[in-house]
C-alpha cells in the first residue's frame, strides 16, 4: 500500500507536489525531507521556504512562544505547556538551556533571538524554534564592557537591549545593539554595532545615531527598520534602515516628554503597522501609524484598554500589545518575567485571562518557519 501510494505520488507533476507541500505545517515537512532527494533539496531551497511561510501567514495568525530558561542539554519542548486559542493562535511553551538570557522582541520569519549581558559563555543565540536549528554569536563589544563593569562591581549603567530585523533587500539577518554611550565612558551619542552572519563578526555602524535613546524599551522590527524612542525634549520615533544602516527620526510620537514614567509607554507592531502605547491610569491608549500620505506621517488613535478590568491579573502595569487575532481582538501581555497573556475583544470590550506562566519565562510572538540566518 505504501509503495503504491509513493507511486502516486511520483506522478504528480512537481509543481504540484511544491503547492501541496507549501500548504503542510513544518513538523511535516521536516518528516518529508526524507521521502526523496528531490522532495529535501526542494523543501531546503529558500524560494520555497519563502513561499511556504507565506501561507503560514495566511492561513492563521501568529503562534505564541514562552521560553523558560535554566534547563541543561537540548531546546525542549514543554507538550503541557501547548495551547490553542481558537482557529488561529498556538501556545507553545519551550525548555531553553541557558541562565539569566533575555528574548528579542518579536521575531522575524520565524526565527528567535535570545541575548544575555551577564554570562560571556551564553552571549547572543538565533533560533528557529520550529526545525531547533541554531547559532550562537560571539560577544558583542557592549556586552563585554558591561560584564567587565558587574566584574568590577561596577553598577548603575543601563542594560543594552538587542534589537533583531532583516535587511529585505539583501535577504540577511542582523542582531543590533544601540546605545547610549555616555554611560559606558565612550565618544559620541549613541553606539550602534550590527553582526555580520558573512563575517561572524560583530562592526560598527557609522554614523551611529545623533538622538539618545529610551533604555528601557525593545527596539520593535518592521519591513526592513528597527524603531526606538529618542531620549528628548518632545519623544520622537528612530528608525535605522537595515538595509542602508542609516539612521532617521521618522515622526514624533503622539505624547509629550515620556521619562518620568518610561514604562508607561511602548513600541509594537499590530496588523503590519508600527504603533506605540502610553498609559496614564486607568487608561491605555494605542496609535498607529498612518503612512499613507508618503512623508507626511499621522498618527490614528486605535483603540484604549481599561486597566481596571486587568487589575487582577497584571495589577496596574502597562500591558504590551502583542498581536491583533481574527481581526478584531488584541493580544495582550503583561510585563516582567511572570507574564500573563490577555485577550481583549475590540468589538465586546470583554477582557479574558489567556494563559498564566507557573514559572519565570520570556515570550515572543512567531510564524512556525524553516528558515535559517545563515548567508544564501
Amino acid at each position: 500500500m505504501l509503495n503504491r501510494q509513493r507511486s502516486s505520488v511520483n506522478m504528480l507533476p512537481h509543481d504540484v507536489v511544491e503547492l501541496i507541500l507549501e500548504k503542510l505545517p513544518v513538523k511535516s515537512l521536516l518528516r518529508f525531507r526524507s521521502v526523496s532527494k528531490t522532495w529535501k533539496l526542494t523543501i531546503n531551497t529558500r524560494r520555497f521556504q519563502e513561499r511556504q511561510l507565506i501561507q503560514r501567514r495566511q492561513l492563521r495568525g501568529p503562534d505564541i512562544l514562552f521560553v523558560h530558561f535554566g534547563d541543561h542539554g537540548l531546546i525542549k519542548t514543554d507538550h503541557a505547556g501547548r495551547l490553542v486559542f481558537g482557529s488561529s493562535t498556538v501556545l507553545h511553551t519551550v525548555s531553553f538551556p541557558a541562565s539569566r538570557m533575555s528574548v528579542c522582541h518579536g521575531s522575524c520569519d520565524g526565527l528567535v533571538c535570545l541575548y544575555t549581558v551577564y554570562d560571556p559563555s551564553d552571549s547572543v543565540v538565533v533560533v528557529n524554534p520550529s526545525t531547533r536549528w541554531r547559532q550562537s554569536l560571539p560577544l558583542a563589544r557592549i556586552q563585554q564592557l558591561f560584564i567587565d563593569k558587574i566584574a568590577r562591581g561596577l553598577f548603575g549603567s543601563p542594560c543594552p537591549i538587542l534589537g533583531f530585523g532583516k535587511d529585505k533587500l539583501r535577504g540577511i539577518y542582523k542582531p543590533v545593539f544601540l546605545y547610549n554611550s555616555f554611560g559606558f565612558c565612550l565618544d559620541n551619542i549613541t553606539t550602534c554595532e550590527v553582526f555580520d552572519f558573512s563575517t561572524n563578526l560583530w562592526r560598527y555602524v557609522h554614523p551611529a545615531a545623533l538622538y539618545r535613546i529610551v533604555v528601557d524599551h525593545d527596539p520593535v522590527y518592521l519591513d526592513g527598520s528597527l524603531y526606538w524612542f529618542t531620549e528628548c525634549e518632545e519623544t520622537k520615533v528612530l528608525s535605522l534602515d537595515l538595509h542602508k544602516e542609516t539612521f532617521q527620526v521618522i515622526c514624533k510620537a503622539p505624547f509629550a516628554y515620556v521619562h518620568d514614567d518610561p514604562h508607561s509607554v511602548s513600541l509594537c507592531i499590530l496588523d503590519n503597522c508600527l504603533c506605540v502605547s502610553k498609559s496614564n491610569w486607568s487608561t491605555q491608549e494605542i496609535w498607529s501609524l498612518d503612512s499613507s500620505g508618503g512623508n507626511v506621517k499621522t498618527w490614528k488613535k486605535m483603540c484604549s484598554i481599561d486597566l481596571t478590568k486587568t487589575l487582577d491579573w497584571s495589577g496596574k502595569h502597562t500591558l504590551l500589545a502583542i498581536a491583533i487575532l481574527e481581526k478584531h481582538k488584541l493580544l495582550l501581555r503583561g510585563r516582567g518575567y511572570y507574564q500573563p497573556l490577555l485577550i481583549h475583544d475590540l468589538l465586546t470590550k470583554s477582557y479574558e485571562l489567556l494563559y498564566r506562566p507557573n514559572r519565570s519565562v520570556g515570550s515572543v510572538c512567531y510564524f512556525q518557519s524553516l528558515f535559517s540566518a545563515l548567508p544564501n
